[in-house]
């Protein structure tokens, strides 16, 4: 059997084409496999409640992080373990700082690999967008990938592929930090469709530049996010695993939560 045939079952007929295009990265992404398997690791999420964490609690932590995170970086010094970054408009609008930035293990999405420059930290994962297309069976319903190096779902927000990871890293315990759960869509924003366009400073993150004027984002949807989050406690539990909120306020109540202090 062609490896193409070996393959067709879980990589979109558009890649095909391009023989073991894949194949490395599967098989990189395969050898990562339980590699921290009983640790703990944080997830930060990007919500202005972020600014109410000492992040350099995080110096000896696992901690996953994603998009504009350099906006940290620059300002305090943390950079996390492992950067994931899932959104097409987020890797348009931010390609020059992505390629800049640097930290031990970093996910994107196959199907933009010509945008980023090599390096042995960077992986690269098959995401199934099926989530976001109103033609597809799994329209707005959450799926969870327990195998990587084939398939990682999109759910909504870049968490969700987080909470993947941490789980195909082998993670037993998860805390979430800065998931306010909460958007405000400004009166002055350009819609077009599920695609919003700043024209002042963000209000929904950490930082006003984050969304600022000009960068574009999409509609949140918090109850598909909502979804997603229920799945992925739901698969965690099932392996005697657990996510728990350790954000500021907020209003993400799915998972129980914990004070932030406590835990160091």
């Amino acid at each position: 059997m062609s490896f193409k045939n070996k393959i067709k079952k879980y990589i979109p007929n558009k890649f095909l084409e391009q023989p073991g295009y894949f194949r490395r990265d599967a098989k990189r992404i395969k050898a990562l496999k339980n590699k921290f398997k009983g640790q703990r690791c944080f997830i930060v999420g990007n919500g202005p409640s972020l600014n109410q964490i000492d992040l350099s609690k995080f110096d000896n932590e696992y901690s996953f992080a994603v998009n504009s995170i350099f906006f940290k970086t620059k300002e305090m010094g943390y950079k996390p373990s492992f950067y994931v970054v899932e959104d097409i408009q987020v890797i348009r609008d931010n390609i020059d700082e992505i390629n800049e930035y640097e930290c031990d293990y970093m996910f994107f999405p196959s199907a933009q690999k010509q945008k980023f420059k090599k390096g042995e930290n960077r992986y690269f994962l098959n995401q199934d967008h099926s989530f976001y297309i109103p033609t597809s069976t799994y329209f707005e319903t959450p799926r969870f990938s327990k195998d990587l190096s084939k398939e990682a779902f999109c759910g909504q927000s870049v968490t969700i592929v987080n909470l993947q990871l941490a789980y195909y890293l082998g993670f037993t315990e998860v805390y979430l930090v800065g998931m306010d759960f909460s958007y405000v869509i400004p009166k002055s924003a350009k819609i077009n469709g599920t695609v919003i366009e700043s024209t002042e400073d963000d209000v929904n993150h950490f930082h006003p530049d984050y969304f600022g004027k000009g960068k574009k984002w999409h509609d949140p949807k918090l109850h598909n996010v909502l979804k997603s989050y229920k799945l992925a406690k739901l698969m965690y539990e099932m392996d005697g695993r657990k996510i728990l909120n350790a954000t500021v306020g907020g209003n993400l109540d799915v998972f129980d939560r914990v004070d932030f202090k406590t835990l160091f």
